[in-house]
């Protein structure tokens, strides 16, 4: 008989009640047993939701204070040494977060996912120690609350080391014996709890094309780690195939395999190996990425397929991935009208409440009967809707003859310059300004019709005055209007065009206390309107100095959406594309003469598989020049990307063809700018020169040395100066001073 199991579940709160118990904390307004006793009464909501689906396996250990990546750094006392002196709260939040005197750990994405993780910081002298005490703590306290048999969570040691960095250059896989040891010690305790624990052991860096050179290290890893015939061990693995894995894991005493049926839905191979062993397969065939109700006949036509190599009792059925990466429940979700379509993490527990008794041939009561047939009908519905189907936007996709711009970027830029006549490291902003509580209130009673619409565009107009006349102040070189209209930088676009939805409180994570509302893109996608030119042309006519036009690119709104599932995503990315075109041509028009448009998110849609990857660059590429391809020759077009490793899509970075890209440096040295020298990159860069995911100030000592240190790379004749990224999240106290001595080092640097 097959069982059920979650991979993880959601940790900031349905109501995001841990993202303000840590921000209320942070600002010093409250203590942190106030935090602790929002975790614990989360923790508790959590399991029970899972309980009451009966879901055999529940997770403890999913939950976090800020990353997980984090927590095992503390666990296996992985401690950089600059916060080698703190402890407790006090070294967890540095390390995330910065201080006054050191900062912040990096932070990437987590694979492909819009979720960051703190970076592991190690070098040859790392040594690691075993702090175990939330593991078996939080153990004891799923017991308490009546979880017969938890499932502790933890990162694997290979996939640990494989995504931590070295500040030396040496090898973070070198430290792997030395750290197994500490895992092989936790799993001792760990056996100490019970007569018989399950450990889900995440090793998702088996589904890159890392697998092929780490397979090698799994026996030899595992081999230490299933000594204890008490402990069961699954080897967890989503986002991708595992076969690499696979093949090696069945030569070991681990118990479990997790696979991802969802996003590698041909997992023959790995299947057919598993087949012939006597493992314990975990089958992810619930989503745990997207929000759309999943076919539930389909899912159980999927599951048999699975049953033809393994035997129901050695399959469990379950989510792909944790669901951390979808909202919380619908239960807020009134008014939206697409709910039927949509199933977020606590219903999902359902839909693998139901999937799993279908599998079994379970009967149902009368309320299971009517669940499917509600399943069935929102499947059926959805496919035929008028709301999803537009034969227009079908049309100008199919009817599409222009892909780029009609100007070559060396003959662009000498216009350009000439035009603008900017002086050399010109200095920005990458967009936004703080979001303080007072603009947040105007824009939720407009929402709400508590004030007109002529109060609101005051209130807003009043914001992008003062922004403007702090940055003349500070003397930046080209401004921007701070963005005080818009929530979020992929929602405020989706709310004006066709095709898309929205809901009230679908939060979720991206890092820490941070969280984002992805809108909801359920149909064919056209820009009604005018999106941004109101705005962007009143902040122009207030000031003498350029002003940026801020817009969303196509990739990063699709990525940063949960898109369709029943169409290709490049067909959906060139429908995003022609909105954007259409509105670079307004802004144009209407005399802004610097357009950026963002691509936080174009790397973090790369497939975690090479095979998968030209297909991807060639359509997010196409779609990102078709978008800005309505650019006449004399309008800048600016770009942004976050958190990226620039090694291997240099090239396609350069062939997007934007005349300037901004990019996230500050905590990551001048690596990548490095990048972009090697490979003669021709088009301007501008490097952050300082951190805006820490509260701290920088001295105009310490931007003067990051850009002098920029120089030693390109030439000042290819650097814009700017921060790493918007400012939206920051306070104006750390905001203004922060930019006033980035102006101040650009000017002692240009006399230098």
């Amino acid at each position: 008989m097959s069982k059920s199991f979650i991979t993880g579940f959601p940790r900031i709160g349905e109501q995001r009640e841990l993202k303000f118990a840590l921000e209320s904390f942070w600002a010093g307004k409250s203590e942190f047993s106030e935090v602790e006793k929002v975790a614990s009464e989360l923790k508790a909501r959590h399991w029970g939701y899972q309980k009451d689906a009966n879901i055999d396996f529940i997770s403890v250990n999913d939950f976090s204070y800020y990353d997980l990546m984090l927590d095992n750094i503390v666990t296996f006392g992985a401690i950089p040494p600059r916060f080698k002196g703190l402890s407790g709260t006090e070294l967890y939040f540095s390390m995330a977060r910065g201080n006054k005197t050191s900062v912040a750990m990096e932070m990437t994405k987590w694979f492909n996912a819009n979720y960051h993780y703190i970076v592991p910081e190690l070098s040859r002298e790392s040594t690691f120690s075993l702090n175990s005490d939330k593991i078996l703590n939080e153990y004891k306290e799923a017991k308490a609350f009546g979880i017969a048999n938890p499932k502790i969570n933890l990162i694997g040691p290979i996939t640990f080391l494989a995504l931590s960095k070295t500040t030396d250059g040496s090898c973070a896989l070198c430290h792997l014996d030395a750290l197994v040891e500490q895992y092989a010690k936790l799993i001792d305790q760990i056996s100490n709890l019970d007569n018989e624990v399950v450990v889900q052991i995440d090793e998702p860096i088996f589904v890159t094309d890392k697998a092929e050179k780490l397979a090698e290290k799994i026996v030899p890893t595992y081999e230490k780690l299933t000594t204890k015939s008490n402990v069961k061990i699954i080897f967890m693995t989503y986002f991708e195939h595992a076969t690499e894995a696979v093949k090696e894991v069945v030569k070991t005493k681990i118990w479990g395999v997790g696979l991802d049926f969802v996003h590698a839905t041909c997992q023959k191979s790995s299947l057919e190996i598993l087949a012939n062993s006597d493992k314990t397969v975990f089958a992810g065939v619930i989503d745990g990425r997207n929000v759309w109700v999943s076919d539930i006949e389909a899912k159980l036509n999927l599951i048999n397929e699975i049953k033809k190599y393994i035997p129901s009792e050695r399959l469990n059925i379950g989510t792909s991935c944790s669901l951390l990466h979808v909202p919380y429940t619908l239960k807020y979700e009134e008014k939206l009208s697409i709910k039927e379509w949509l199933s977020f993490a606590v219903e999902k527990l359902a839909e693998v409440k139901h999937l799993r008794k279908l599998v079994d041939g379970e009967k149902f009561c009368e309320s299971g009967e009517a669940w499917l047939k509600a399943n069935k009908n929102a499947i059926e519905s959805r496919k035929t809707s008028d709301l999803v189907n537009d034969k227009a936007v079908q049309n100008r996709v199919a009817n599409l003859s222009k892909f780029q711009r009609d100007v070559a970027y060396e003959e662009r830029i000498k216009i350009q310059k000439a035009k603008f006549n900017l002086p050399e490291l010109p200095t920005t902003t990458i967009g936004s300004f703080p979001q303080t509580p007072e603009l947040r209130q105007v824009r939720n009673a407009y929402k709400k019709a508590l004030i007109t619409k002529e109060a609101y565009e005051a209130d807003i107009k009043k914001y992008i005055d003062d922004c403007i006349a702090f940055q003349e102040e500070c003397d930046i070189d080209v401004l921007v209007h701070g963005e005080p209209e818009r929530n979020d930088m992929v929602e405020y676009f989706g709310e004006q065009l066709k095709g898309y939805a929205f809901s009230t409180n679908a939060w979720v994570q991206s890092y820490g206390s941070r969280c984002v509302k992805p809108p909801l893109l359920f149909g064919d996608v056209s820009r009604p309107k005018a999106m941004t030119v109101e705005w962007i042309t009143y902040a122009q006519s207030k000031t003498k100095r350029i002003m940026k036009g801020m817009l969303t690119g196509p990739v990063t709104i699709l990525n940063w959406s949960f898109v369709r599932d029943d169409k290709p995503r490049s067909e959906i990315a060139k429908e995003l594309a022609l909105a954007i075109y259409d509105e670079i041509d307004d802004l144009q028009n209407a005399g802004i003469r610097i357009i950026q448009v963002d691509e936080a998110a174009f790397k973090e849609g790369y497939p975690l598989r090479r095979e998968n990857i030209p297909a991807y660059e060639k359509f997010a590429v196409d779609c990102f020049k078709l978008s800005v391809s309505a650019a006449k020759a004399e309008t800048q077009i600016h770009t942004h990307m976050c958190y990226s490793e620039f090694n291997d899509i240099i090239k396609t970075i350069e062939a997007m063809d934007a005349d300037v890209i901004s990019i996230e440096t500050a905590r990551s040295g001048n690596e990548l700018l490095k990048i972009f020298k090697s490979v003669g990159y021709k088009q301007e860069v501008g490097p952050g020169v300082y951190d805006i995911h820490s509260p701290r100030v920088p001295s105009v000592e310490e931007i003067a040395t990051q850009i002098n240190a920029l120089l030693e790379v390109l030439p000042k004749s290819q650097l814009w100066i700017n921060p790493d990224c918007g400012l939206k999240t920051r306070k104006w106290e750390e905001v203004k001073p922060s930019l006033k001595n980035m102006t101040a080092a650009v000017k002692i640097v240009r006399l230098s």
